[in-house]
């Protein structure tokens, strides 16, 4: 699952306003600067901190979470620049980039050497 489609299969699993607003966060990190550890931090301390009002839901909002942190984020290290754009669909962000300094930040954003 690609990070475009965790966001997708969380927004279909609820439509609690905690489960919302992290869709949210997730997206303003996409379009953000902070990297991979900071994704991490970030969604690992508004699940465990945000009351969602089913416990089904929340279940399956950390399944969902679970599962590409433990293939994409903590699997980070072992992919190629072009793996890690794909995981974290920002193939057109990376593609769109009109200068060497928004690549390096992309560059940054997923643990990768320019």
């Amino acid at each position: 699952m690609d990070f475009d489609g965790l966001v997708t299969s969380m927004r279909k699993t609820s439509n609690d306003p905690a489960v919302l607003k992290l869709c949210e966060l997730l997206a303003q990190w996409k379009n953000g600067d902070s990297n991979v550890h900071e994704l991490e931090s970030l969604v690992e301390h508004y699940i465990g901190n945000t009351w969602i009002a089913s416990d089904t839901d929340h279940k399956e909002i950390y399944r969902l979470w679970s599962e590409f942190r433990d293939g994409a984020v903590r699997g980070i290290h072992g992919m190629t620049m072009n793996e890690r754009l794909f995981g974290f669909s920002l193939l057109p962000r990376f593609d769109s980039a009109s200068t060497d300094q928004q690549r390096k930040a992309l560059y940054a954003k997923l643990l990768a050497n320019p």
